[in-house]
């Protein structure tokens, strides 16, 4: 009697296990000239296309792609269409307050609800314990540091379907840890490309640990509590653990070594003093981006992506075009305070001015174009994704990305203790 062998492999994909994967609709984006009109007017074609589409085959997707409606729910919808709201009925809540901090003049972006100030609260004093007991991952005297920099406001505002707060603080941990270690590793706090590769592989080992022999394993476990940057890896590691897959975890260790490759590349640079050409920047910041941020949304939404699902090329490129959009933002928000460093600090703006021979003012701009450009994109490629694998997974996964990159926008707004912008306008 033949041996039953391991049963073939059951894909999440829409139809039969046989059928091919349908490759996603590339909705053409005009990149020949700089401005396609009015913001929002190439968007809501592409979303006008796809909701058609889907209406002919599945009505309650066109809902689902539609998103919910109401006062503060603007930020929720995956593909928007820029329409005068309606006039508010004379029983309607008051409308909230705009948010604080302005936003940069021409930069694409949809503004989000002000997050839920209870949730605010209770994770801002829930990750202030973890990074000062337990993980102990700044000293006293960062202590306005860490308060300005409004993680709490900034996660509940990236993930507003998080279902609880234990949830919510998942992503706060590990956006803590990497911050440590961008700036105990790279930047403001001891940091230098010199020896960076050699610190961060071992950093890397509390996300994807060390497999070796009894005789060496201690002195291991025992590195891995040497310094902030490995402690905070270390134990944000372990309660995402407590809740995600195992695929999920494997998908943000990927996402994780990606991010060192780029905090490398970036690193040799600067050790060259080399000023890279605008694409080959770009190359470094599609990897040296938020990235892992977004990528587990669904972790923190108490659901699941399935692993071939994510692993679409389509569901990919939507993914690297939210992580590069997102990645120019903070580019362009933090262009002030990073010229206020010592050296140079490579940014978008900068490259451009250098390799194009363009004014301060004049590359800045192009970089809002390159960065609108990137958004565009991005909404469209989700659109078309939507609208060519109708999983109620990947609509969820879509709008939560979507949703994520409007409140890393709203932090880099709102976050005038960290930001402010130049004088351009």
């Amino acid at each position: 009697m033949p041996e039953p062998g391991i049963p073939p492999l059951q894909s999440s994909l829409p139809g039969p296990p046989s059928a091919p994967v349908p490759a996603a609709r590339a909705v053409p984006v005009d990149t020949s000239v700089p401005d396609a009109g009015p913001d929002g007017e190439l968007i809501a074609q592409h979303a006008d296309e796809g909701a058609a589409a889907v209406q002919q085959a599945n009505p309650a997707l066109e809902r689902i792609l539609r998103g919910p409606s109401g006062l503060g729910t603007a930020s929720l919808h995956l593909a928007r269409h820029e329409e005068p709201p309606a006039p508010a009925e004379p029983e309607a809540a008051e409308p909230e307050p705009p948010a604080e901090g302005n936003p940069i003049p021409g930069l694409y972006y949809h503004p989000v609800p002000e997050p839920d100030p209870a949730r605010v609260e209770e994770v801002s004093r829930r990750i202030k314990a973890w990074a000062v007991d337990e993980a102990q991952v700044y000293p006293p005297e960062w202590e306005d540091q860490f308060d300005g920099f409004s993680v709490g406001r900034y996660m509940v505002a990236c993930h507003p379907d998080a279902p609880t707060v234990d949830h919510l603080m998942i992503a706060t941990r590990l956006m803590v840890a990497e911050n440590a270690v961008d700036d105990c590793y790279c930047e403001d706090h001891g940091g230098s490309p010199i020896g960076l590769g050699s610190r961060l592989l071992l950093a890397h080992t509390a996300l994807d640990p060390l497999h070796t022999t009894e005789e060496y394993e201690p002195a291991w476990l025992e590195s891995l509590q040497s310094d902030a940057p490995r402690r905070a890896y270390r134990s944000a590691m372990a309660y995402f653990l407590d809740t995600a897959t195992p695929s999920q975890a494997d998908r943000y260790r990927h996402d994780m070594g990606r991010l060192h490759l780029g905090y490398l590349a970036e690193a040799a640079w600067a050790q060259t003093d080399h000023i890279p050409e605008v694409w080959e920047y770009l190359a470094m910041r599609q990897f040296n981006n938020f990235r892992p941020c977004p990528t587990i949304t669904d972790t923190v939404g108490g659901y699941e992506l399935p692993a071939d699902l994510h692993a679409q090329p389509a569901m990919q490129r939507v993914i690297a075009l939210a992580g590069n959009a997102t990645t120019i933002v903070n580019d362009l928000y933090s262009y002030t305070k990073e010229l206020k460093s010592p050296g140079t600090h490579l940014n978008l703006p900068v490259v451009i001015a250098e390799r194009e021979g363009l004014s301060e003012k004049d590359a800045y701009l192009k970089a809002v174009e390159v960065h609108n450009d990137l958004m565009h994109r991005f909404e469209a490629e989700a659109a078309a994704l939507a609208t060519d694998c109708p999983v109620p997974t990947v609509l969820r996964f879509l709008r939560g990305v979507a949703v994520w990159v409007d409140g890393n926008h709203y932090w880099h707004q709102t976050n005038t203790y960290r930001y402010s912008l130049p004088d351009f306008w």
